[in-house]
C-alpha cells in the first residue's frame, strides 16, 4: 500500500516537472511568461506542494504508529522482564535449598561408604566368631554328655563295687 502511494507522488512530481520544462521551454523561445504558462507553473507548484505535504503528513502518521508499537514493545519487555525476575525469584529459594540438601547427602554417602565396609567386614567377623562359639558350645554340650555318661558309668560302677564290698563285708561277719 505504502509503495503504491508513493509511486503515484513520484508520477505526480514527474508530471509537475514536465509542466516546469514546458513553461521553461516556452520561456526560451519567446523570452517572456504568458499568462497560460504562469497559471500552469502556480497550478504545477501548488499540486507538487500539496503532494509533499500529503508525503509528510503520512509520513508523520506511518511515524506515530511505529512509535505506538515500540512504547507497546517496550511495555510488554518491562512486563516479560518482571515475570522472569518472579520465575528466577521462585526457582532461586528452592534451588539454594535443593542444592544443600543434595551437598549434605553427597557428605553422607561418603560417610556411608566406609562405615558400611566396616559393618559389612565386622558382619563377617561376627559370623565367623558365631560359628567359631556355636561349634565349641557343641563341642561342649558334647563332652559334658560323655562326662555324664563316663560319671554316670562310673557311679554305677562304684555303686556294685560298694555293694560287692558290702556283701562281702556280710559275708564274713
Amino acid at each position: 500500500m505504502m509503495q503504491t502511494e508513493r509511486q503515484q507522488a513520484c508520477d505526480q512530481q514527474q508530471q509537475a516537472l514536465m509542466q516546469l520544462g514546458q513553461i521553461s521551454g516556452s520561456l526560451s523561445f519567446n523570452g517572456t511568461l504568458t499568462k497560460e504558462d504562469e497559471e500552469m507553473s502556480k497550478s504545477a507548484l501548488s499540486t507538487f506542494r500539496a503532494k509533499e505535504e500529503e508525503i509528510e503528513k503520512k509520513k508523520l502518521e506511518v511515524k506515530e504508529k511505529v512509535q505506538a508499537q515500540f512504547g507497546r514493545i517496550e511495555e510488554e519487555s518491562k512486563r516479560l522482564a518482571v515475570i522472569r525476575e518472579e520465575l528466577e525469584g521462585l526457582a532461586d529459594p528452592m534451588k539454594k535449598e535443593v542444592s544443600v540438601v543434595r551437598k549434605r547427602i553427597d557428605a553422607i554417602n561418603k560417610e556411608l561408604k566406609p562405615l558400611g565396609q566396616s559393618c559389612q567386614k565386622k558382619e563377617k567377623e561376627y559370623k565367623d566368631v558365631l560359628e567359631a562359639f556355636n561349634e565349641k558350645n557343641k563341642e561342649k554340650v558334647q563332652l559334658i554328655t560323655r562326662l555324664m555318661e563316663l560319671v554316670s558309668e562310673s557311679e554305677k560302677l562304684r555303686m556294685k563295687k560298694l555293694e560287692e564290698l558290702s556283701k562281702s563285708m556280710e559275708t564274713i561277719r
